[in-house]
């Protein structure tokens, strides 16, 4: 049997339970065996949080941008010699694939290690705005910095804070319930290779530990990466208690529009791998539609079909396995909701949809990779996000008709398009209303590109330049000569 994690949060620098003297049982959800237990901030815990990061701010914005990089370079080399003993604990704690899980982690060390060294980039301007005077611009850091992060990539989201301490922030970061065990090893390193304070991690539920960190009148910059309806409940709690910059990376039903030149092969390989099945349909990239012309159709779908059928799923610690469980319950509940409104509306159900035969999986939220077929827009599962193993596939008539039917959504986070037509890749990609397109590709992140959504799907990018922008408040000096 796998070591029972007992985590702690990292407040001022220590490794503490919470004051309500509370825990959260993590559960491994492919066996819904109990692997862990992390404490359950309250608003206390979260308040003592804060004003560690408070504390140490005058210090840590003092430090040189050369000396806040050297202590984040040594803070991702210990995350990356930790990186088996993360992986090992979030394959049990969400699920998730290790192939997948260990891309995860050394996408977070890239993200920090990218940071570090644009520091000195933070720059201001001259403005000649007068003859008489020299009128400049710097760039200084909010103070506390709340993140908030999601299941389905636990430790790169948690991890990855590059931007706002190169910024001169510290930060309080609120980990998700549902997996928080890596976070109790990230605790150990920031304590191990950042000072007291400028990082503090409080483990604990919405209720507890989010609200009290979002409506806390010392944070006014705060970072929220999940659902669309829990970002505008942040949204509307932040705004009743101060003026806060908010940031927020949101859903998405992101479409794939294929145009009648593509190779089907081709674009049934990547609808597939788009789908990532590998996170179970839980990455808010996801290509759920596959929007399809009537001459590559009944191509595409056939070999969506028998890709899907063949994702080999399992185990997710074996290298082999392309599908493991769903996160939690919840997750796997909700999925299911969505296939039964899939088949009453009228989609043609062509793939999974139910649980794996087999005794490995008579516990656990399993659920066979999923495809419906004849999918229309008045349908559930064309217009929500599922946060599922779910695709559907979608026809359409002509061009017109394909880029409105992907903008017929509130979301617009990610978008792919198919084509060997230059002309025609350029007038889809300027006319889908997403934040983030690839024309022949999916899914891949290419670091210093913005990562966002239009729409519901966010507001403010990540992964690039601007987010370290965001960050930082621009003050502006008027010096009479």
């Amino acid at each position: 049997m796998s070591e029972f994690i007992d985590g702690r949060m990292l407040i001022g620098g220590e490794l503490v339970e919470s004051r309500t003297a509370n825990w959260l049982e993590s559960v491994n959800p492919a066996s819904e065996e109990v692997i862990g237990r992390v404490p359950a901030a309250g608003p206390q815990d979260v308040d003592a949080a804060v004003r560690a990061a408070l504390g140490a701010f005058d210090a840590w914005a003092g430090l040189s941008m050369i000396e806040r990089a050297q202590a984040l370079r040594g803070y991702a080399q210990r995350l990356r010699e930790e990186g088996k003993r993360i992986l090992d604990i979030e394959v049990r704690d969400t699920g998730n694939t290790i192939a997948k899980l260990r891309h995860d982690i050394t996408s977070a060390v890239r993200g920090i290690e990218y940071f570090a060294g644009l520091g000195t980039e933070l720059k201001g301007e001259t403005i000649p705005a007068s003859a008489d005077a020299l009128h400049y611009s710097v760039r200084q850091p909010y103070g506390v910095v709340g993140r908030i992060v999601p299941f389905n990539h636990p430790i790169l989201f948690a991890a990855k804070f590059g931007a706002p301490l190169m910024a001169g922030n510290c930060v309080v970061i609120k980990p998700s319930e549902q997996s928080p065990l890596s976070a109790t090893v990230l605790a150990e390193i920031v304590r191990e290779t950042l000072p007291p304070g400028v990082v503090n991690i409080v483990t604990g539920d919405g209720i507890g530990a989010g609200a009290p960190l979002v409506r806390h009148p010392l944070v006014k910059r705060i970072s929220f990466i999940g659902s669309v309806p829990t970002g505008m409940a942040i949204q509307r709690a932040a705004a009743e208690v101060a003026v806060k910059h908010v940031s927020l990376e949101l859903g998405g039903k992101n479409p794939m529009i294929v145009f009648p030149d593509a190779d089907p092969d081709e674009v049934a390989s990547n609808a597939v791998a788009g789908m990532n099945f590998g996170w179970m349909g839980q990455s808010c990239g996801s290509m759920s539609r596959i929007l399809l012309p009537d001459s590559l159709y009944d191509a595409v779908l056939e070999r969506v079909v028998e890709k899907a059928e063949a994702i080999v799923q399992g185990d997710p610690a074996r290298e082999e396995t392309g599908a493991g469980p769903m996160n939690s319950r919840a997750q796997y509940e909700k999925a299911l909701v969505y296939i039964q409104a899939g088949i009453e509306d009228g989609a043609r159900l062509v793939a999974g949809g139910t649980r794996p035969e087999g005794p490995e999986f008579e516990r656990g939220y399993w659920l066979r990779p999923t495809v419906f077929a004849d999918v229309t827009r008045q349908m559930r599962i064309f217009r929500e996000e599922i946060f599922g193993p779910v695709m559907s596939l979608v026809r359409y008539q002509d061009v017109d008709e394909a880029i409105e039917l992907a903008n017929d959504v509130e979301y617009g986070l990610t978008a792919s398009i198919w084509t060997n037509d230059l002309n025609l890749a350029m007038r889809a990609s300027r006319d889908v209303r997403a934040g983030y397109v690839w024309v022949n590709g999916v899914s891949r992140h290419f670091l210093g590109t913005g990562f966002g959504g239009f729409k519901n799907s966010g507001i403010g990018r990540e992964e690039c330049f601007d987010e370290m922008l965001s960050y930082t408040e621009t003050k502006t000096v008027h010096v009479r000569v």
